[in-house]
């Protein structure tokens, strides 16, 4: 790249995806919460390790699956390049090689975020904190979006930072939307119960789309085919998949337009194609033959995705 080296623009990359990452994660383990206070609740817990692909990492560390384990699993524990703690320790060194691209401010609160969960030991957080700590969590992450919005400079670094923040977005609001539909699968709650429509609530909420989500349907029920229409395919509501993928694809169309770079063809082909693919998807066709099948295409367009942007713009094989 002409103006911005290729190890710094992977740098803001990833500091834009770990947090996400850890804003994302800290949504699904405070919606499982609101899910799991009921004979379920073991299960519900063993879904996360499911849809994250954890369960052998999970297993080297925790003899048994507990609600306890899997929020210190995915929360503080240092082991685990997964939990809340390690993405914003990772987004706290990308933003350390990149320091003299961000803004002061964009530096600061990062890392006196990173500096206030590092000493929390792996039973700081338990069931009864975790509200709480889910909480601090979003308002760190969203703030630093906000100081992001308000100092960075927008160059191609810019551009990089959005496309890294929305496609982890768009990977982890899925993610959010998969943990609920496996959950009714199984039982967990019987459709149209009182504990069902809590529970969208809650997914909702976690997603930050209650009140869009009403503004959008005031009156009718709430029902599956509703809110997964909404999460995945409102292009108006800023965490949906769709809306997601539109605006990582105008960052890798500025990328290419704006800033000149002669790379990036095929991740921009791709995204495209997969964009075009998403507004010709019908949700009664994918509630009827099971949401996972879908979701499981919609993580495989996004890591391809993903590995053509590293591939193309970073270097990597």
């Amino acid at each position: 790249m002409a103006k911005l080296l290729a190890r710094f623009a992977d740098c803001v990359f990833w500091m834009a995806r770990y947090t996400e990452r850890a804003n994302s994660l800290a949504r699904v383990l405070d919606v499982n919460q609101a899910y799991s206070q009921d004979a379920h609740g073991v299960r519900n817990w063993q879904s996360i390790l499911t849809f994250y692909a954890d369960e052998a990492a999970f297993a080297e560390l925790y003899k048994q699956v507990s609600a306890e384990a899997v929020i210190a699993f995915y929360a503080t524990d240092p082991r685990n390049p997964s939990s809340i703690r390690s993405c914003l320790r990772q987004a706290r060194e990308n933003a350390r090689t990149i320091r003299p691209l961000i803004s002061t401010e964009m530096w600061s609160q990062l890392n006196a975020l990173h500096r206030k969960i590092k000493p929390l030991k792996t039973s700081s957080v338990t069931s009864k904190n975790l509200s709480s700590f889910a909480t601090t969590i979003k308002e760190g992450c969203e703030t630093h979006v906000g100081i992001t919005l308000e100092t960075f400079y927008r160059d191609e670094a810019w551009h990089f930072y959005l496309l890294g923040q929305q496609l982890e977005r768009a990977d982890q609001t899925t993610r959010l939307l998969d943990v609920k539909f496996a959950q009714l699968q199984a039982g967990a709650a019987e459709m149209g119960s009182a504990t069902d429509v809590s529970q969208w609530n809650a997914l909702l909420r976690a997603a930050a789309g209650f009140q869009a989500y009403r503004r959008r349907h005031p009156v009718t029920a709430m029902s599956p085919q509703s809110v997964a229409h909404f999460l995945l395919l409102n292009p108006l509501f800023p965490r949906s998949l769709l809306s997601s993928v539109n605006q990582a694809s105008e960052a890798l169309n500025a990328l290419r337009r704006d800033s000149g770079l002669g790379t990036g063809l095929r991740a921009q082909k791709h995204l495209r194609a997969f964009q075009s693919a998403l507004l010709d998807l019908d949700i009664d066709e994918v509630l009827a033959r099971g949401m996972g099948e879908t979701m499981d295409w919609i993580q495989r367009e996004l890591n391809r995705t993903s590995d053509l942007v590293a591939q193309e713009f970073f270097g990597r094989a």
